[in-house]
């Protein structure tokens, strides 16, 4: 994920380009401070670079902005645009997340329809102080079966954790401080991709 506010020093452009390059291909961009304005140049700049690179580029909570800069899709959280008016508004090709905290909000969720889901916080996100509780492996693996949408886990993901989390029932990771604040990005992703890589359990 691509928050200005982690550490404001660090240009997204470059992270995107860096962590594309060292293997990680879904980005997330999200600023829920900005103005518009500036929102729009941020993501425009980070949505012609994913283009160029081949990467899916997801916008946070706002349609309008996702629609302006041509995203691949837009992520919602429990407190934006009801799934069926976002997908009304951003058509039936764009993809759409929901982020989901607990059995009830993946049960609706998957009811919905969306592309996927985001649950957690797994742990506790190094990137939020005013998170929902934290759901742990526990949590992670006691929603598995209830949908069969992808489930991508968020909150707190170091390396050490990744595989742990994956092999609790993720079909894959968000990442936040954990790389934008890494002394050396382009490592840390080439790290994260290759132990989720190691953790995948191949179909039978």
């Amino acid at each position: 994920m691509l928050d200005p506010s982690i550490c404001p020093d660090r240009s997204l452009v470059d992270v995107l380009k860096i962590s594309a390059t060292a293997g990680a291909k879904n980005f997330q961009y999200r600023n829920k401070t900005a103005s518009m304005k500036v929102a729009y140049a941020e993501a425009l700049a980070l949505r012609k670079v994913a283009q160029e690179l081949g990467v899916l580029f997801i916008v946070n909570d706002r349609c309008d902005l996702a629609l302006a800069v041509d995203a691949d899709g837009v992520h919602l959280g429990q407190g934006d645009l009801p799934f069926h008016l976002a997908r009304n508004v951003m058509g039936p090709d764009k993809l759409i997340g929901l982020s989901t905290h607990d059995r009830d909000q993946v049960i609706a969720a998957t009811a919905a329809g969306p592309d996927y889901i985001g649950f957690g916080p797994i742990f506790k996100p190094g990137s939020k102080m005013d998170h929902d509780p934290v759901v742990g492996l526990a949590g992670l693996r006691g929603i598995r079966p209830l949908t069969p949408l992808p489930i991508f886990a968020i909150g707190g993901i170091t390396l050490d954790e990744v595989e742990n989390v994956m092999r609790a029932g993720a079909n894959g990771v968000a990442v936040i401080s954990a790389i934008i604040t890494a002394a050396d990005v382009r490592q840390t992703v080439s790290d994260f991709v290759a132990r989720i890589s190691s953790s995948i359990v191949p179909a039978s």
